[in-house]
């Protein structure tokens, strides 16, 4: 499993959680928790990403795994817009410019 430094790892979560919001809820409905209404992602690891979704007012920590493995940090955009657009496809989204 690949580690990745805290810093890139704080980078990471605060652009997805600052900019773009939509993007995680759209992972976490696809692929963990249909049903929830808020989604922030709170870390990730070689194999997968991890959010809190928001269900019903309470929240539940989901993992999604990446279509492949995370290498380095190139890996981690890559990877991060394969899932969205395949969440995307998936409820039927507009992906717009990723």
């Amino acid at each position: 499993m690949t580690d990745f430094d805290e810093s890139v790892v704080a980078a990471v979560l605060s652009h997805m959680n600052d900019d773009h919001a939509d993007d995680n809820l759209a992972i976490v409905r696809a692929f963990a928790e249909p049903e929830a209404t808020a989604a922030t992602m709170t870390g990730f690891d070689s194999a997968a990403g991890e959010w809190t979704a928001t269900v019903d007012g309470a929240h539940r920590s989901v993992r999604v795994p990446w279509a492949e493995e995370l290498t380095d940090r190139a890996s981690i955009r890559r990877e991060v817009v394969v899932l969205y657009r395949a969440a995307a496809q998936r409820l039927g989204i507009e992906t717009g410019d990723h």
